[in-house]
């Protein structure tokens, strides 16, 4: 039964280049010539391009490569412009956020201000690259289930960087840009406000995050297993559905009680997917502005115990009034 173990793609159905449908009035051309690539038939659909970029593809691109491009000289710069030295400590640079003391003020530009105009430029490309797909789903008749997904990703990006910050008075809560040192912010974040893990929208977003990859494994596990019968093939078999479906509808009867269709299995996907960002975001933002410390509100609520009375109390000195010789 090994021939049937298709995790790696084996067939690859290529045919002739397909440049796409034709655009409406008012799109610009599609860029790139479309050819074929093996390796990317191994892991893919073969065809590689054209792509569209448009207005707003070409805006998104040349803001975010200007962020790019400003993070990595601050590093650089941070390092005495030596090339060695930013190889060996890239995963340990950052370009900051400003100091508490700014608040929300704009500083000086190596005392933060490069990290607002980071910020600026990166946001504005995010929000130009949502529009963007958001377009193209409009302009192929698709729904918009894409576009919607990807501003969740945003809320949260937002929340960290722009809405928790205003909310708190000061650009230094933010998170700064660097990879160890943004998960240095991250534990420290948990650290200060009591540990995050007893946040319940933290915990809800690692519910949704490890369930959307329990479902997201479980459906692709599903299909490949099913594709000798033409699994693949989901949109026939949500309108007519075949011996395909109905084997893991057996299959997942018999396993779990229940099965998901080949049509609700996407929308559990994506609602999981989605509102793992949400509810982090939500997270996220209560903490510091309505909460100081997780640890003590679930000892307030029930959620965890206190910590047993092991060492005496300890008294504040100044609290003790003065004693005299």
């Amino acid at each position: 039964m090994a021939q049937y173990q298709n995790l790696f793609t084996t067939v690859q159905a290529v045919g002739p280049t397909h440049h796409g449908v034709e655009l409406g009035h008012g799109n610009s051309p599609r860029t790139g010539e479309p050819l074929i690539v093996y390796w990317a038939g191994v892991l893919g659909n073969a065809q590689i391009g054209p792509i569209y970029l448009g207005g707003l593809g070409v805006a998104s691109l040349i803001l975010g490569t200007l962020a790019f491009n400003i993070i990595g000289f601050n590093m650089l710069a941070s390092v005495n412009w030596d090339p060695i030295q930013f190889v060996r400590q890239l995963f340990w640079l950052a370009l900051e956020p400003p100091a508490p003391a700014y608040g929300l003020s704009i500083p000086p530009m190596n005392q933060g201000g490069w990290w607002l105009v980071t910020g600026a430029f990166l946001t504005a490309s995010l929000f130009l690259w949502w529009a963007r797909t958001y377009r193209r789903a409009r302009e192929l008749g698709m729904g918009t289930h894409v576009p919607w997904a990807f501003a969740a990703a945003i809320w949260l990006y937002l929340v960290l960087g722009f809405f928790r910050p205003i909310l708190m008075g000061s650009w230094s809560e933010a998170v700064p840009f660097g990879i160890f040192p943004h998960l240095d912010w991250t534990a420290a974040f948990s650290l200060r406000y009591g540990n995050l893990f007893y946040n319940p929208f933290h915990a809800l977003s690692i519910v949704f995050l490890y369930g959307s990859v329990l479902l997201f494994a479980m459906h692709g596990a599903t299909i490949l297993a099913v594709s000798r019968f033409g699994g693949e093939r989901e949109i026939e078999q949500i309108a007519d559905r075949g011996t395909a479906s109905e084997r893991a509808a057996l299959f997942w009867r018999w396993t779990m009680g229940f099965n998901a269709t080949m049509e609700s299995i996407h929308r559990w996907a994506w609602w999981f997917a989605v509102l793992c960002p949400l509810v982090g975001g939500i997270g996220i933002l209560l903490t510091g502005t309505v909460v100081d410390n997780w640890y003590l509100w679930a000892v307030k609520h029930g959620v965890a115990p206190s910590y047993p009375a092991v060492f005496p109390a300890v008294v504040d000195p100044a609290t003790l009034s003065a004693v005299k010789p």
